[in-house]
């Protein structure tokens, strides 16, 4: 593959019209944008005629770095703009690429998929409301700083995996449900940013005793009407496999927007 210099991005306004082209598949970089992450992204762009054709965010706020290399059509360019990036790249990332285009690490990287995942969004907004409020959110409440030991405990037993950043919970959307004085489930957000009128739903769990319950229903829909009073794009991330994930995201009135892979690379 022939090499090409990447052009490093620092105009905000320059990225997010790019983005907006198709806002739900880019969620999570318009949201790292706002300044409240905007310090932990560094902006890569493929180029032609001074006209950006392609975009990768290197987000370094989490403890592994993460990689957004999504991409509509066949993703020629966006192959193009990773090799260019391969000199630049940490040992070790997290990434979110297109199946088509993962294969350009196969030579320098262990390659670890982590499955397939489907981007859904709130894509209906003229319907929401008879989606959302047909949901009973009366037992759901807000957490705060003072919940992050209770929140930490539920994903140590029913999301071991997750990406929680008890600095989102400065965001004020974070919803949860108790039994009793325990915490059982919990939905909140990866990104929010008024500013751009963007969030993403992310942490998403119910403790394994109390699922099939409809709780994280629950809690979603009263994440999702919280947001809506300040976004205008609401989405999230699920693996293709969830079938009851996605059967609950599906009854708040999400629709699928696009099919990614989530990987783990190390250098060989």
């Amino acid at each position: 593959m022939q090499f090409i210099k990447p052009v490093c991005l620092h105009e905000k306004d320059e990225i997010e019209a790019f983005l907006r082209r198709h806002p739900f598949l880019h969620l999570y970089e318009i949201g790292d944008l706002d300044d409240f992450f905007w310090s932990y992204t560094n902006w890569y762009a493929l180029q032609h005629s001074d006209s950006i054709q392609q975009i990768v965010l290197l987000y370094v706020g989490a403890e592994l770095p993460v990689l957004l290399g999504l991409t509509e059509g066949s993703g020629e360019q966006m192959s193009e703009l990773l090799y260019s990036l391969l000199h630049l790249l940490p040992k070790g990332f997290y990434a979110h690429l297109n199946s088509n285009t993962v294969e350009i690490f196969a030579k320098d990287y262990q390659i670890q998929s982590h499955g397939i995942y489907n981007k859904m969004g709130l894509t209906n907004l003229l319907h929401l409301n008879s989606y959302l409020n047909k949901v009973d959110t009366s037992s759901v409440e807000q957490m705060s700083q003072s919940d992050v030991q209770e929140l930490k405990a539920l994903y140590h037993v029913s999301y071991p995996g997750n990406w929680f950043d008890p600095r989102m919970l400065e965001t004020g959307h974070y919803y949860g449900v108790r039994q009793g004085a325990a915490l059982v489930s919990v939905a909140g957000v990866h990104v929010y940013s008024p500013q751009y009128k963007v969030a993403t739903l992310g942490n998403v769990t119910t403790h394994p005793d109390f699922r099939k319950q409809g709780l994280a229903t629950k809690v979603c829909a009263k994440l999702c009407q919280s947001l809506l009073d300040s976004v205008d794009y609401i989405g999230l991330n699920v693996k293709a496999e969830n079938t009851g994930a996605i059967s609950c995201y599906e009854r708040l009135g999400f629709e699928k927007i696009a099919v990614y892979g989530e990987y783990t690379l190390e250098l060989k």
